[in-house]
């Protein structure tokens, strides 16, 4: 049943919001029911309010178009064939391919699937359409929407730039005269977004006694970053080749690869496994599997799923750790954890793979895997 403060094409059931709308009397006889009904799959009224919004313009598109077919359109004989129309205007699926035939030459996988990825962001909230039909406020739901999903402000930035570049060489190619509705979005200052906290030891101690107890390949990961404080992707882009387990000693070869590039330029770190994060990569490596990949179900040779690996993750997490603390928190505990047992501030930085100014840090091979290890155990034993 309808409630009283619920929208226009909304219900809620069972706490998840629908949307609800008759099928027009001149369209019935295409619809085998007289009504749409299906889940916006959210239990946030503000989430279904603009899911409803962008459901209710599309279905007003199609419904457009369906009228226009079956209508005699007067002095159709004059029309110049091949005279363009909106329609003709490319869709962003296929401004997408453009953009990549183009611009993919000679790029990594990476830059192909975030370019694949980021247009489906968009497709799924606001259809695949002409590029010249989005307009700016959807260009703002789907910013908002972005946030919804967990993204920082800096990552909405990052979709929002890949969007607009593949926009803007569709329409400078095509010669199109029409605006690029993403290109002057708003985005709330970084320091107004949530900051990532760092996740007490407490916390991280109890988090590691549950990986244990559930003892499967989520809880190696996250058992692994735990005690290295390694990137999601630098960990679930490993080979198991990479993970040296049987050395005097345990180390992550930690090194790009063509599906899992590395963030921080020419960072090709060694780091030193110790309590968990040895655990972790015994168990496995044990696992009676035959990938290569050492956490086959978030990489394979198409790519190192990160992205919608973080979402498994954090939801898991969540039930454990404070609400402004996510998987990337074990970084910054690591940071935190090494600072607590005054070690220095260059190691701490070759431990972490962070980039270390001063030109003379150039120079050499760094600190021996020996040195590593014996602070990292000071944090782990």
């Amino acid at each position: 049943m309808r409630k009283k403060y619920a929208p226009e094409h909304v219900m809620i059931r069972d706490g998840v919001y629908y949307y609800v709308r008759h099928i027009p009397c001149d369209l019935a006889p295409i619809y085998s029911v007289t009504r749409l009904c299906f889940s916006l799959k959210t239990k946030s009224l503000k989430a279904a309010i603009r899911t409803s919004k962008s459901v209710t313009q599309r279905l007003e598109d199609y419904w457009l178009g369906l009228r226009l077919q079956n209508m005699d359109i007067p002095a159709i004989q004059v029309v110049k064939s091949g005279e363009p129309h909106e329609n003709d205007t490319l869709r962003l699926s296929e401004a997408c391919e453009l953009y990549l035939r183009l611009k993919g030459v000679g790029k990594d996988k990476v830059f192909i699937r975030t370019a694949n990825r980021n247009t489906q962001y968009v497709t799924k909230l606001l259809g695949d359409r002409p590029i010249s039909s989005y307009l700016s406020s959807e260009a703002a739901q789907f910013r908002d929407w972005c946030i919804e999903q967990g993204m920082g402000i800096k990552t909405v930035k990052r979709v929002f730039s890949s969007i607009r570049a593949i926009v803007n060489l569709a329409i400078a190619e095509e010669g199109l005269d029409c605006s690029n509705a993403f290109a002057k979005t708003y985005f709330p200052d970084d320091d107004k977004a949530q900051v990532r906290q760092p996740i007490s030891i407490q916390d991280i101690r109890k988090v590691q006694s549950l990986c244990r107890v559930t003892d499967d390949e989520m809880r190696w990961l996250i058992a692994l970053i735990s005690d290295t404080g390694m990137r999601l992707g630098e960990a679930a882009g490993l080979l198991k080749e990479d993970i040296k387990v049987n050395e005097p000693i345990p180390y992550v070869d930690l090194k790009p690869h063509l599906w899992r590039s590395l963030k921080t330029k020419g960072s090709k770190p060694l780091i030193p496994l110790t309590k968990e994060a040895l655990w972790a990569s015994k168990r496995l490596m044990e696992a009676n599997n035959d990938s290569i990949f050492a956490f086959p179900r978030y990489c394979s040779e198409a790519g190192c799923k990160a992205n919608s690996a973080s979402g498994g993750l954090n939801k898991w997490l969540h039930q454990y750790v404070p609400d402004n603390c996510v998987i990337h928190s074990f970084r910054h505990s690591l940071r935190d954890r090494l600072r607590a047992v005054e070690c220095p501030s260059d190691i701490v930085d070759a431990i972490g793979g962070w980039k270390t100014s001063g030109v003379g840090q150039g120079y050499g091979n760094g600190y021996p895997l020996e040195v590593l290890k014996r602070w990292m155990e000071k944090i782990t034993l």
